[in-house]
């Protein structure tokens, strides 16, 4: 027997996105959502066009082209000296890959979805109910309908995870991510606005782009930092302050000095590491519950958008357990090719010394297109079942 109906823990990007999937393909569901109002934390966020395909098919995509920014080139540049070293044209995204790359704050995605879940019939948002195996039960004893399926979707520190035996934990990478806004005119004139920039330094770096729907410039500086917790609104001040005299401080005068004029907030960057996905029965993850991990290749919004569209496509053809399995064996090559690839980048934007100077004499030899040509793979996936959705 096919699945029918699915409980859904979490209602953020995951979440609400796996929802919409589900529900293209006839599959009802019931979103859990402990908190009482969905308020979005964070900044901007990247949407590459391997995820723009998925929104698409779902039904979201539109909403967001009118509130965007697609930039014209993802440069390469140094933090000491603000020098270009290389640059990826993302001005033909659509033409390569069939799709834009986007980029827009967080609140815009995640307003879009819960609105097209507001309007879907067969997508029931639930704020303020938690989603226990006890709770959900409780819920069917009460005339609630019985889910085919659970899925958890309730982020890195996901608090369904334990409903797997042998899932992976959460752990802290010992590194953070200072983020802030910067109004339009308060940013810098070397902050180029049709580009997203990755200003690189000794083992830290600068990722910067414009915010069309805020009227502002999103900024991410990432370096190492002590863990304050499983927290998204720890304070920053300290270890800001720390970051910018330790890991910041042979920097351009001109970062430093929009450095000295910001209040960021510190996300801890934590990683999900290897375990089960699923209990072979009727519970899986997808999302940052699943397979956190660093952003150095800006794809966590994306992988949690093509986990949940191509799990709808599994379900809606073979039972839950088939499903399962049959998602697990599709999925894991390419996160764990995402995995090196994070990797290999995290080593090259944050190298020291020789290794510094050797990656920008390499980049800077590369054509253009052969830099986009390596992320073909990435950018031009096509997601399980979009042909059918």
């Amino acid at each position: 027997m096919t699945v029918q109906h699915v409980a859904i823990i979490g209602a953020g990007v995951a979440g609400l996105n796996v929802a919409l999937a589900l529900a293209r393909r006839g599959i009802s569901s019931d979103i859990f959502e402990q908190a009482e109002a969905l308020n979005e934390v964070g900044a901007g966020l990247q949407i590459s066009p391997n995820a723009a395909r998925c929104l698409e098919r779902v039904g979201v995509l539109s909403r967001l082209e009118s509130q965007w920014r697609e930039p014209r080139e993802i440069t390469l540049a140094s933090g000491v000296s603000l020098r270009r070293i290389t640059g990826l044209p993302m001005s033909e995204a659509r033409a390569r890959w069939n799709a834009p790359y986007g980029v827009l704050h967080r609140a815009t995605l995640q307003t879009a979805l819960a609105q097209a879940v507001a309007e879907e019939p067969l997508a029931n948002l639930r704020l303020g109910a938690r989603a226990t195996s006890r709770d959900i039960a409780a819920r069917v004893a009460d005339g609630d309908r019985k889910p085919d399926a659970i899925i958890c979707a309730d982020g890195v520190w996901s608090a369904s995870r334990g409903r797997i035996e042998g899932s992976a934990t959460a752990r802290f990478s010992g590194n953070i991510a200072w983020r802030f806004v910067v109004s339009s005119e308060d940013t810098p004139a070397f902050l180029n606005r049709e580009h997203i920039t990755a200003f690189m330094g000794p083992s830290a770096h600068l990722v910067a782009y414009p915010l069309r729907d805020v009227s502002g410039f999103n900024l991410v500086a990432i370096a190492a930092g002590a863990n304050p917790g499983e927290t998204w609104d720890g304070n920053a001040d300290h270890s800001w302050q720390v970051a910018r005299e330790k890991h910041f401080g042979g920097w351009n005068g001109a970062l430093k000095r929009l450095f000295s004029k910001v209040s960021p907030a510190a996300w801890p960057l934590y990683e999900v590491g290897d375990g089960r996905w699923h209990n072979g029965a009727d519970t899986i993850m997808i999302g940052d519950a699943l397979h956190a991990m660093m952003p150095f290749s800006a794809q966590g919004a994306a992988m949690a958008i093509e986990d949940g569209f191509e799990l709808a496509a599994f379900l809606a053809e073979m039972p839950a357990p088939t499903a399962f399995a049959a998602f697990e064996a599709h999925r894991r090559p390419r996160l764990e090719r995402l995995k090196k690839r994070t990797g290999l980048n995290r080593f090259a934007y944050h190298a020291r010394g020789p290794f510094r100077l050797g990656r920008d004499a390499v980049l800077a030899m590369r054509s253009p297109d052969s830099l986009v040509r390596e992320l073909d793979w990435l950018y031009g996936y096509e997601a399980y079942g979009l042909q059918q959705a």
